[in-house]
């Protein structure tokens, strides 16, 4: 593999698996959701060894340090010897919160809701009386 200098953040964050194309990186540079060193990076940015970059989705915002640099994309089991995570654990905690929120569970073989249902749930989520 080999190992460059400076190397553009669009492509260090797609081979390092944090976006699954390199242009998703590019778009989330563009959206402002990319930090180097606490600045906006546009996907052009170069970056160094012991840059902090700082990932933004929502509802997470990822901190990592870059520990190597790298041209090609790696296997997943080789990632943590190029970026080191150093997101907070309260960051990650939000995933857990997040998936374990349900919206409108129904049991098993009920189908969907009927016209008249949606206008009870519509009622009871609306309602502004008695709270």
């Amino acid at each position: 593999m080999i190992h460059e200098e400076n190397i553009r953040i669009d492509k260090f964050l797609w081979a390092v698996r944090i976006f699954k194309s390199r242009s998703s990186a590019s778009d989330a540079c563009r959206k402002g959701r990319i930090l180097v060193n606490n600045l906006l990076a546009k996907p052009s940015r170069i970056v160094t060894v012991n840059d902090i970059i700082t990932v933004k989705k929502p509802p997470v915002t990822y901190i990592y340090e870059i520990t190597d640099l790298l041209e090609n994309r790696i296997p997943a089991k080789m990632v943590n010897r190029y970026i080191k995570d150093i997101t907070p654990e309260e960051e990650k905690a939000k995933l857990l919160v997040m998936s374990n929120i349900r919206h409108g569970i129904r049991p098993r073989g009920t189908g969907r809701p009927t016209k008249k249902e949606r206008r009870e749930i519509d009622r009871f989520f609306n309602s502004t009386d008695g709270i």
